[in-house]
C-alpha cells in the first residue's frame, strides 16, 4: 500500500499531467498585465492576504488568474520524476530540491464581450460556470491619476458589495481583474467600499516584449470542463477537501484515530467558516 508522502505524490503528478499537457495556440497575446491584490477573508483579524494576479488579454478574451499559481504550473511541468522499484512498482516524486509555488488561488477566470466563466478544481474534476458581464457600471465624472495613468471613475454594486473603480480610456481593454468588465477601457484600481478588497495595476508589460507571444496559460485549466453552478462547485470542493481530508487521515494510523482526526478538522473547517469574509457575498 502507498504510503501517505507517496499518495499525495501520485495526487499531485496525476493533477500536473492533466493540467500542464499544452499551452492555447490561438490566443495571441495583446496585453499583460500584473495586479496586486490586498484581501481580508478573515474577519476576526484586520491583516490582509496578498498575492500578484496576472490579466493575459487575447483578442477576443482575457484570462485572469494567480502569478504564484501559475508559476507553480511551470515548475511542475518539468519537475516531476518517477522511479521503478525493484518489486515492479514506482514511485512518484518531484526532483531534488525543487519547491513548488504553492497559491490559495488556483482557479482560472476568462472574460469576453459575451460572459465570464470562472474554472476551479473540485478534487480531480475541472468544474465551470458562466456569468453575464457586468452591465450596470455607473460612469462618474471624476479624474484621477494613478501610477502616472490617467483614470476615471465608476461605481457598481456586485455580488453584494459596492465597488469604486478606475479605469483609463487610454488602454482600450474592456477588462479587469477577477470578473470585473465591461468598461471603456483597461480597469486600473477596484476597491470595495469597507476597504477590504483591492485590486491594482502594479505592472504591464510593453508592446515591444509582447509581439510573437502566445498567452501562457495551459488549455488544461479551461478546456473540457464539467459546467455547473456557482453554489454547487462551492459545494463540490468542500466535499473533495473533506474526502481528502478523511483519507490522509486513515492512513498511518487507525480508522478511528484517522476518523478523530477528520471531525477535528471538520471542526476548524466549520469555525473557519463562521468567519469567513468571501470577496462576494451573494452567488
Amino acid at each position: 500500500m502507498y504510503s501517505p508522502k507517496k499518495l499525495f505524490q501520485i495526487l499531485i503528478l496525476f493533477y500536473s499531467v492533466l493540467s500542464f499537457a499544452q499551452s492555447y495556440k490561438k490566443d495571441t497575446l495583446r496585453g499583460e498585465f500584473i495586479y496586486l491584490v490586498k484581501a481580508k477573508f478573515d474577519k476576526r483579524t484586520d491583516n490582509r492576504d496578498e498575492e500578484f494576479f496576472s490579466l493575459q488579454i487575447a483578442d477576443n478574451r482575457a484570462f485572469f488568474a494567480s502569478s504564484v499559481s501559475l508559476k507553480g504550473d511551470s515548475v511542475m511541468a518539468v519537475s516531476g520524476t518517477m522511479t521503478n522499484n525493484p518489486d515492479g512498482s514506482i514511485t512518484l516524486g518531484w526532483k531534488k530540491g525543487v519547491e513548488i509555488p504553492k497559491s490559495h488561488f488556483n482557479f482560472t477566470i476568462i472574460q469576453s464581450n459575451e460572459n465570464i466563466q470562472f474554472f476551479d478544481y473540485a478534487g480531480m474534476s475541472l468544474l465551470t460556470y458562466k456569468e453575464p458581464v457586468i452591465k450596470n457600471w455607473k460612469l462618474i465624472n471624476e479624474i484621477k491619476v494613478i501610477n502616472t495613468i490617467k483614470c476615471k471613475k465608476a461605481e457598481v454594486t456586485f455580488k453584494g458589495r459596492n465597488w469604486i473603480a478606475w479605469y483609463s480610456p487610454e488602454i482600450p481593454f474592456p477588462y479587469g481583474p477577477m470578473k470585473f468588465s465591461g468598461l471603456p477601457g483597461l480597469i486600473i484600481k477596484i476597491t470595495d467600499d469597507k476597504g477590504e478588497f483591492d485590486f491594482e495595476l502594479v505592472k504591464s508589460v510593453s508592446d515591444s516584449n509582447l509581439k510573437g507571444k502566445l498567452v501562457n496559460i495551459r488549455k488544461s485549466r479551461y478546456i473540457e470542463a464539467i459546467e455547473t453552478t456557482q453554489s454547487k462547485l462551492k459545494q463540490a470542493k468542500r466535499n473533495a477537501d473533506a474526502n481528502a481530508a478523511g483519507v490522509m487521515a486513515s492512513y498511518g494510523t487507525t480508522i478511528i484515530k484517522g476518523q478523530e482526526i477528520l471531525r477535528e478538522r471538520e471542526k476548524r473547517r466549520e469555525e473557519n467558516e463562521k468567519y469567513a469574509n468571501p470577496l462576494e457575498l451573494e452567488n
